[in-house]
């Protein structure tokens, strides 16, 4: 059911005050979204990953035990990632995907792309 003009006038005045009031809390909760826990769940799991991976590698040569303690943090790390990543679904995802960061990115190398573009094209044209 939509709101009605009241209702949505009524809103974005609150909206400005507390753009007014706090400006940081604004922009904590405008950035933060429901998968915003679970994506970051999913980088320190990655991170978590390959630390584990990089420990049991250099760690078997000194002692078994030791890397199968670098293991473990592989195995706990992609679990979590598992875990994070079925809390994230596939909308999560999307939304990830079209983020500021990854689209900021995308923006980036179409920039750069263009600018290649623009510059063969005057090299051709010379």
């Amino acid at each position: 059911m939509p709101l009605s003009e009241d209702e949505q006038r009524i809103l974005s005045e609150i909206e400005q005050q507390l753009y007014q009031s706090d400006p940081g809390l604004a922009r904590d909760i405008a950035d933060t979204t429901v998968y915003t826990a679970a994506y970051r769940g999913l980088k320190w799991a990655a991170f978590g990953f390959v630390v584990g991976l990089v420990a049991m590698v250099l760690l078997l040569g000194v002692s078994f035990l030791l890397a199968f303690g670098g293991f473990l943090v592989m195995l706990i790390s992609a679990l979590a990632f598992e875990r994070n990543a079925r809390r994230l679904g596939k909308v999560g995802m999307q939304q990830v995907a079209q983020s500021s960061k990854v689209a900021g990115l995308r923006d980036a190398m179409g920039s750069t792309r263009s600018r290649l573009k623009e510059r063969l094209q005057r090299e051709e044209e010379d």
